[in-house]
Parts: structure tokens; sequence; C-alpha cells
């Protein structure tokens, strides 16, 4: 009987070891690749956005996200997502117009430079990126817009050709291309070395956001900024598809109701940051000032260069795209 009633413990334990085992065995584990600092207000949504899909499936989806480029530089998480190396990345879209021109539509300069605009032509460039993503084998779960971009200088600017000659710091087709046309030395450098490369010299100037000049600290080392509202580049958060088809439909549905939250909650982050961005750069000692109608000036010729060129590249996509955004 002792026999008996051991070998039936034995058999209950088996049993329970092989139901946690089966638990186990069923949460899917997604590593999502970010290149931004943890702090940043993406990363931040990101994490939340994990919560979300965490706490909705019920722990069925664990998502780890990998900020500050831990995982992937900026530039190579695309090509890992798409290749299954992470399941999720978080892209800066204009990063990619090389591939296709229509990644880098929010970065033409004074073609969207608000956040209604940016929203505007979300809403026309989204359909096309769909498509674009799902033929390469990857879905857009979300995107939300950077706060707009300004010109952050070592010197005074009071027009395009005070920047002749300077060190620009690049991070993407376009960003380099308003360097040639100003006559700066374009020079590549990611979000996870700005700060070093203005510290050696390496830059001298650059233009992106505010968000991105505080985590930076970019007014240790430079003494200007210029709000230009230039353009509103986007993170798209992107998926590997076979992954997210890989998921019962219940936890794929958690996984766009979370995206779509994340979209939202990104937006009204994006629009506070801003705010308190330009704030902490000035009490940090940077002059913070709106372009000379010169630079203004100047700065919008370039946008207009720049749109005749991609309008040339990016062919009937492009036209179709332009004018979805310009229709009323």
């Amino acid at each position: 009987m002792k026999r008996r009633l051991f070998a039936l413990s034995a058999t209950a334990a088996a049993l329970t070891l092989g139901l946690a085992a089966g638990a186990a065995s069923a949460q899917t584990k997604w590593d999502l690749a970010a290149a931004y600092p943890a702090t940043n207000f993406h990363s931040e949504n990101l994490a939340q956005f994990a919560k979300d899909v965490e706490a909705a499936s019920g722990g069925k989806l664990k998502i780890t996200v990998h900020a500050n480029a831990a995982l992937f530089k900026a530039p190579e998480i695309k090509r890992a997502v798409q290749g299954g190396q992470a399941q999720a990345g978080e892209i800066l879209l204009a990063n990619f117009q090389n591939e296709w021109q229509l990644f880098g539509a929010d970065g033409l300069p004074f073609l969207a430079d608000s956040y209604d605009e940016s929203n505007k032509l979300y809403k026309a460039q989204r359909p096309l990126l769909e498509k674009k993503l799902g033929e390469q084998g990857m879905a857009l779960l979300y995107a939300v817009a950077w706060p707009p971009q300004g010109i952050y200088s070592k010197k005074p600017l009071n027009s395009a050709a005070d920047l002749k000659g300077i060190k620009w710091r690049a991070y993407s087709p376009s960003t380099s291309r308003i360097a040639e046309l100003v006559g700066a030395q374009p020079v590549t450098v990611q979000a996870a070395e700005l700060s070093q490369a203005f510290a050696t010299g390496v830059v001298e100037a650059t233009m992106t956001s505010g968000a991105s000049g505080v985590d930076s600290k970019l007014y240790e080392n430079l003494k200007y900024y210029y709000d230009t509202q230039a353009w509103l580049p986007k993170n798209a958060v992107i998926v590997n598809k076979a992954a997210f088809n890989a998921l019962d439909k219940a936890t794929q549905a958690v996984v766009l109701k979370a995206a779509a939250d994340a979209e939202a909650r990104g937006l009204a982050a994006s629009k506070r940051v801003n705010v308190e961005s330009i704030d902490k750069l000035k009490a940090n000692g940077m002059t913070v000032a709106a372009p000379s109608a010169q630079l203004k000036a100047d700065m919008k010729k370039v946008g207009d260069t720049m749109l005749k060129e991609w309008l040339d590249k990016a062919g009937p996509e492009g036209k179709t795209l332009v004018d979805a955004f310009h229709k009323p």
C-alpha cells in the first residue's frame, strides 16, 4: 500500500512538473531592439508597450526591450527584424530612405512642419509603409513622431552661409543632403555616440530635436539652438511577420491594441517632451532662438530642392503620397 501511495505521489509530482513545464513553454519571448537611451520618451513608451502586452496576454507574450543600441546598432535593426534575429525593433524611418524613398518622406525639410501636418503625412504614408514592409516579411505596429527638428551649433547662425565648411553631424540621407546643399561637411554619427562626437570636435553642428539634445546633453558642448521646426521624423516599431503570425489570434489582438495605445500615448509624450526639452536647454545655458528670416528662407530653399529631388527618385509612388498629403 505504501508503495502504491508513493507511486501515486510520484505520478502526481510528475504531472505537476509537466504542467509547469507546459505553462513555461507556452510563454513566447520576443526581443525588441531599440537605438535610443532608456530614458528617452520613445524608449519609455516601448517599455510601457511591453508591459501592456505581457499583462493583457496573461504572460503569454513577454517582450524584452533592448534600449540604447544594446542589441543592434540603429542601422542594423531593420535587417535584424527582417531576418528574425530580433522579433521586433524600433527604427527611424528616414534612415532607410536610400533603400526606398518613401521611408524618408517625413525627413523632407519643411514638407510637414507641425504635429498636425506630421499626422496628415503619416495617414497618407501608412498604407504604403504597410505594403512595403509586408513585402519584406515585416509588419508595422505603430509610429511616433519626434519633436520638431532644429539646428544646434557651436557658433551663432544668421544664414545658411554660416554653415559653410562646418562639420555637420548627419544620421540619415536627408541630413547628409542638407549638409551638402549648405556647403557643410557631413559626418555620420549615431545617437549613442553623439555626445562624445561633440565633446571631441568630430562634429560642430547638427539638426535634431530638443529631446535628442537633452538626451545627449548637447548644452555641455554647444551654445546655440535654432528652433526651425524643419520636420518631425518618425520612429516606427516593426515586427517580424512570421513571429507575429505564430501568435494565437487573441495574443495578436493584444499586441495590436497595445500598439494603438502606444501610438496615441507616444504622440502626447512627444508634444510634452518638446516643451520640456526646450525649457531644459535654456535652463542649462543654451541660447534658444527662432531662426532669422534669412536662415529660414535659406533652409526653405534647401527643402524645396530636396522635395524636387525626392519626387524625381520616388516616382509615381512619391507623387501619390505628396498629392494625398496636400489634399485639403
